[in-house]
């Protein structure tokens, strides 16, 4: 169902990529981010925020910090930061960190898919981010974080992956985190069409990450279409966003646990009572390994079991029968009144790969009353909650892979 097609990518130079691509901006500390940018002539931070290393930009229009992006970038293809391919291509990307290999198709995806739900979405989104990417992207023309997508594995596509990974990668390095970075380009036309008809074929896909992007590249789409009436064909790269394709196997979905700082009014035996009106709680004598409707939770120096009474949730009902939903309606919401987890300071979370020992020391440090750990969301879950166009709730999710900035980028402008 999705149409998709081979581009023109921007590509760091051989000797440069580590040096090029970075992590999404919101990855570092202003501090961070200015350091590595006032160290490295050539990190793609420069086209993301010029203020960073140039003070004079500051509290300046918006229009002169994208024109010193388009100039920064100008500077990066004259250097060779980024050389341009002169053939287009369908890229097969590959990751591995922490013993986790993946594999995906790197490709353009029609907006049109996403915005006639052809690409099912299980979040909402912000208006102020979708403006906010959306007039950066219209005015710089780079696409170079791209929305993962999963999709049932298909048989074909995993056929050409597996010839192409065979060969000798295109662009293959390790980045500062450790991760393992390889891509291999494919410009054969018939393995191109092979790939464009397969995943034309498939009846539908699923955002496993970036709804915003998504949405921003969809806004900004239009935006440039209306600008174009009467020019606008329907194949300008701007009516494309960037997308990694992973299939279902491939994506991985980690946990994302809370950390609340206090019990509100209640002390440690009144809360324990309070929730064991809706779970079974039970002590445990060593740290808690979460299971599906099996949550641990830390509280003065004790680890408990806590198992949800059958009667509360609606197994048929995606987005009811989620653990983060259970805990939420159950606990945050009705006892310690975190009624939106988005906007509340109380609640933190930590997602990912934080062991669940450090959970545990904030709260013997005091940081934090309580902490709870769940078992992960899994890709099915997922899938099932954009079946229902159901919403998932906020921070239920930690998808894996993490997209570095700058590896394959679309310039549309």
């Amino acid at each position: 169902m999705p149409e998709i097609k081979p581009f023109c990518a921007l590509k760091p130079a051989v000797h440069l990529q580590e040096q090029v691509v970075t992590r999404p901006l919101e990855n570092y500390s202003t501090g961070e981010a200015r350091l590595i940018a006032s160290e490295n002539p050539c990190s793609f931070l420069h086209l993301i925020d010029p203020e960073l290393d140039n003070p004079y930009l500051r509290g300046t229009r918006q229009e002169l910090i994208f024109k010193k992006i388009s100039e920064n970038l100008e500077g990066f293809i004259e250097h060779n930061y980024l050389v341009k391919q002169q053939q287009p291509a369908i890229y097969i990307y590959q990751v591995s960190h922490d013993g986790l290999l993946q594999t995906g198709i790197w490709t353009l995806t029609n907006i049109s898919d996403y915005l006639e739900n052809r690409i099912k979405k299980h979040e909402s989104t912000v208006e102020r981010r979708e403006r906010l990417l959306a007039d950066y992207l219209q005015q710089t023309g780079l696409d170079a974080n791209p929305v993962l997508v999963t999709y049932h594995p298909d048989a074909l596509v995993e056929q050409l992956t597996t010839k192409y990974i065979k060969q000798k990668p295109d662009l293959d390095f390790v980045f500062k985190d450790d991760t393992v970075h390889k891509v291999w380009a494919i410009t054969d036309a018939g393995d191109i069409e092979a790939i464009v008809k397969a995943f034309a074929k498939m009846p539908v896909v699923y955002i496993a990450d970036g709804h915003h992007r998504a949405a921003s590249m969809a806004k900004m789409g239009l935006q440039k279409q209306a600008l174009n009436a009467g020019k606008h064909n329907g194949t300008e790269l701007y009516n494309y966003f960037s997308t990694v394709y992973m299939n279902t196997r491939e994506v991985k979905v980690l946990e994302f646990n809370r950390l609340v700082r206090d019990l509100g009014a209640l002390g440690r035996e009144a809360f324990i009572t309070a929730i064991s009106a809706s779970f079974e709680v039970e002590k445990s004598s060593e740290m808690v390994q979460p299971a599906l409707h099996k949550i641990g939770m830390y509280l003065k120096g004790q680890w408990y079991v806590l198992r949800p009474n059958p009667e509360l949730y609606n197994e048929n009902d995606p987005v009811e029968v989620l653990d983060v939903s259970i805990l939420q309606n159950f606990i945050l919401g009705p006892v310690l009144n975190i009624n939106d987890p988005r906007t509340d300071a109380r609640i933190t979370f930590e997602g990912g790969r934080t062991p669940i020992q450090a959970l545990q020391t904030k709260v013997d440090n005091e940081l934090f009353a309580v902490a709870f750990v769940l078992y992960p969301t899994s890709v099915e879950q997922v899938i099932a909650v954009a079946d229902a166009g159901g919403v998932m709730p906020p921070k239920s999710t930690w998808v894996e892979p993490k997209f570095l900035v700058g590896l394959l980028t679309s310039f549309f402008n």
